[in-house]
């Protein structure tokens, strides 16, 4: 009795008082519940860092795959661009064609330019190490690893490298001219490739079907293509060798020049922003190592041209400057420059069960998040039967839960990234059950403000596919960046810090989602309102280490919640007359003490509704949520000189 007397003093301080930076005056939140930890699988690897691991080739990858492509020979005409010349000349590369390219004959495919190291060939790509990268190109095609792709080996030393690898600079810079002015038209008029004409706009209007890489000298040639070819090329692959555009290894000793110097290319060019892509690499015992990474690290201090979203770094530990290491670069790359988007994710029904859902290869590495995971359920359950596990939750419906799955299907098959890890590894380390935490995120329009929807369910489960993904969905389509949280439950304390964390991730990862930070607005129902509004009142600061302004505004359904504070932001609060959960009196007391404080807050009670509701389709709260964005718009020019207060 007195421990839950002192709880209760606490809270009513807390209703009195507003929350500082400081640690000690961080709100105190109920605690945490016992609950077993479900098991959560490895997330796959993403780029929201600069520096990443390659993940290794499968070991079958060098054996020969069942289905083989094929190998083919171009001698082409072209001439001496390298000297200046102009005199004719002959060069030979190496085209691999997918297996079924002759069967599959209404089918388009990408196309990547492989340059070979100083003392190989246009042979070498294809037949170094008893055919590696031959084989791992069937195996990938056979497994769906990546789109079926053409790759083309040429050359820049016409089978006659120089005595000094230095001396092939001109070569390597002649290159992407020869590329874009004779084998590229050669080769994509031939094969079947996204190419409607080999012209310069053809070409251009298809590049980002296009991609160039090369080893060693063959990287130098693709800091080269960045720099003459860009019109060409979407995705740029150097491995191990740094951009000799200011001379010979001056990506090395002149990083900063040299990124400044790119950097002013790209400015110039129409495809600034989200229109090209390097992907660089090398190994950690590669002798290029440190001369490639420290251009890159240059690069990437210019946020405004070379933002996560265009470059990132790949390492193998244990690497040297070899051929080997190519299968496993080529594996980790490929698949990100063409992903597999030929084959059609599947649609689930009603008669689907939560093990296709889990297992659903749209949803690789999250799908357990999809429906409430803390809930224990049969894996051969049918979807129709999905209200079972929101047990807080009213107007569930198997035909929306699987309107609301297909529709995510066909954004990930769109080729949009879906869900994102919030720690790092380290803080998943150091405490399991942040793996069970992340956003899902449905893209508005690029550089739009965002909103969070904290999905309800008691700090038991995260109702997200009721809650969560609706609400987000539909702000998204409102032209909205919308995310949908999903958090460690247990209690109010761990739900409120992976809030706070969200925003911080979300604050440091704006320019890789496109989305604005400023005025952002939080959404929740039921236990998520208690979420969303905790965060209002002390921000990020009252949970985790991390400062940020509070939301422009917050958005309420259904919840009991009596807390609040003087810095509260504006505040939206919906709720049904028949809500036998949350009590209607109670959010009215705390909208009418917000509003006695100078608080912008509106309250609507709404007749014949439950708990739980979500979008409220088909009850008379339908459509509300639009009344609650006109709200929020109401506070997103504060920076003008709108103010919180009325």
């Amino acid at each position: 009795m007195k421990k839950m007397m002192l709880q209760t003093i606490l809270l009513c301080c807390l209703c009195l008082a507003s929350c500082s930076d400081s640690e000690e005056n961080r709100p105190v939140l109920p605690p945490d519940q016992e609950q077993e930890e479900p098991e959560t699988p490895d997330r796959p690897h993403d780029y929201t860092g600069l520096m990443n691991k390659t993940n290794s080739v499968p070991v079958n990858y060098e054996q020969e795959a069942e289905q083989r492509g094929e190998v083919v020979r171009i001698d082409y005409d072209t001439r001496d661009y390298a000297e200046g010349t102009g005199v004719a000349r002959t060069n030979t590369a190496y085209v691999y064609l997918p297996y079924g390219y002759d069967e599959h004959t209404d089918q388009r495919y990408n196309v990547l330019y492989f340059v070979h190291g100083h003392y190989g060939t246009a042979a070498t790509t294809f037949e170094a190490e008893n055919g590696l990268v031959r084989k791992l190109l069937d195996h990938m095609t056979e497994n769906g690893d990546m789109a079926p792709s053409i790759v083309v080996s040429p050359s820049y030393n016409y089978g006659n490298p120089t005595p000094n690898y230095v001396d092939a600079d001109p070569y390597c810079e002649a290159l992407p001219q020869e590329l874009v002015n004779n084998l590229i038209p050669i080769v994509e008029s031939r094969y079947r490739t996204y190419a409607e004409s080999t012209d310069a706009a053809g070409l251009e209007s298809s590049r980002e079907h296009r991609a160039i890489g090369g080893f060693s000298m063959g990287a130098v040639t693709t800091w080269y293509a960045l720099e003459h070819t860009l019109d060409y090329f979407k995705f740029f692959m150097p491995v191990s060798a740094d951009c000799w555009s200011l001379g010979a290894f001056a990506g090395m000793n002149r990083p900063t020049e040299t990124a400044e110097y790119l950097a002013g290319i790209i400015r110039q060019s129409t495809h600034a922003g989200t229109g090209f892509y390097i992907w660089a690499a090398s190994g950690t015992d590669d002798s290029a190592y440190r001369e490639t990474l420290v251009q890159v690290e240059a690069m990437a201090r210019l946020t405004d041209v070379f933002p996560l979203s265009s470059l990132t770094f790949h390492e193998k530990d244990g690497a040297r400057h070899e051929f080997r290491p190519m299968a496993e670069y080529l594996y980790n790359a490929l698949p990100f420059f063409f992903p597999n988007g030929q084959n059609t994710y599947k649609h689930l029904t009603t008669a689907s069960t939560v093990k296709d859902v889990i297992e659903h290869e749209a949803f690789a590495g999250f799908g357990q998040f999809i429906l409430p995971a803390e809930r224990r359920y049969d894996d051969n359950m049918p979807l129709a039967n999905v209200a079972s596990l929101l047990p807080y939750h009213n107007y569930v419906t198997g035909e929306r839960a699987v309107e609301t799955i297909n529709t995510m299907i066909d954004y990930v098959q769109d080729g949009n990234r879906l869900f994102y890890d919030i720690y790092f590894d380290e803080d998943k380390r150091a405490d399991a059950r942040k793996n069970n935490t992340g956003l899902f995120f449905f893209r508005g329009k690029p550089g739009k403000l965002f909103a969070i929807v904290c999905p309800g369910g008691g700090f038991s489960y995260v109702g997200a596919i009721h809650e969560g993904f609706p609400l987000a969905i539909a702000l998204s389509e409102m032209g909205y960046n919308a995310f949908s949280i999903q958090y460690r439950t247990g209690g109010a304390q761990v739900a409120c810090e992976d809030l706070a964390q969200a925003i911080d991730f979300i604050m440091h990862h704006a320019e890789e989602l496109q989305v604005s930070t400023d005025d952002y607005s939080l959404w929740g129902g039921s236990a998520g309102a208690r979420m969303a509004a905790y965060l209002g009142s002390y921000s990020t600061q009252g949970f985790i280490e991390a400062t940020h302004e509070r939301p422009a505004a917050v958005i309420m359904g259904y919840t009991g919640h009596s807390e609040y504070t003087p810095d509260d932001p504006p505040t939206y609060v919906i709720i049904g007359e028949d809500d036998a959960i949350a009590s209607p009196s109670t959010m009215r007391r705390r909208v009418e003490n917000l509003q006695a404080l100078g608080i912008d807050a509106e309250f609507h009670l709404l007749p014949d509704l439950r708990h739980g509701f979500g979008l409220g389709r088909g009850t008379t709260a339908d459509g509300w949520y639009e009344d609650a964005v006109r709200f929020w718009e109401k506070y997103i020019s504060r920076k003008n000189g709108t103010s919180y207060r009325k």
